[in-house]
């Protein structure tokens, strides 16, 4: 993290296992503002980590601040600042593509709706647009998710392997996304993946081992 890369994120001490599984003891991270990597094989905790820094799992010990505001202590003023949706989510299956954009515009007061059509164009969404959710393959359904993230306006963003079930087109056009991302001096992008995306300039690496 450069002395110009503002600090979204604070984590510190934090502690999450499964009764079976060891993951995170007293585990603390600065995420900076740009593209934060958190690598690492399977089960080595990528998407439970994503998922407590979201604050849609509850850590057993720790602090996370984004922005300055506590996930303990004001724990919906932090989650209005995460874009987070598991890929598998089946939340907003009955929604169509519209209704669920619209739902994240009204969520984010930073929501960008002027980026939308060349997301939507760029990870060739056109046409689905009238489909609801539970109709699209899981390749869609990410990149609806991620279309969104783009635009959500949100300071913290965490994105669950961007690319897997993505055709080559979409690859490039998000690998753009990000690199234009990273360059936002007020959000943070973390990306839960198994190695390095090519191309994308990383502010921080977090690894979590093979």
């Amino acid at each position: 993290m450069t002395a110009t890369q503002a600090t979204i994120l604070q984590a510190d001490k934090l502690t999450f296992n499964y009764p079976d599984r060891p993951l995170f003891s007293d585990w603390s991270q600065s995420i900076p503002a740009g593209i934060t990597l958190v690598r690492g094989g399977d089960g080595r905790g990528k998407t439970s980590l994503l998922r407590l820094l979201a604050g849609d799992l509850a850590a057993q010990g720790g602090q996370l601040q984004l922005n300055g505001i506590s996930l303990a202590q004001q724990a919906e003023a932090y989650r209005q600042q995460v874009f987070w949706v598991h890929p598998r989510s089946e939340a907003f299956d009955q929604m169509s593509v519209p209704e669920y954009f619209a739902s994240v515009a009204a969520r984010y007061a930073s929501f960008d709706q002027s980026r939308l059509p060349a997301l939507i164009a760029g990870l060739s969404l056109t046409p689905h647009m009238e489909k609801k959710l539970f109709m699209l393959s899981t390749g869609s359904k990410r990149k609806v998710w991620q279309a969104a993230a783009f635009a959500s306006g949100a300071a913290l963003n965490l994105i669950d392997d961007p690319f897997a079930g993505l055709d080559q087109g979409s690859i490039n056009f998000v690998t753009q996304q990000l690199n234009q991302a990273a360059t936002e001096p007020t959000r943070a992008w973390v990306l839960g993946m198994y190695e390095n995306p090519p191309g994308v300039p990383l502010a921080a690496l977090i690894d979590l081992g093979d």
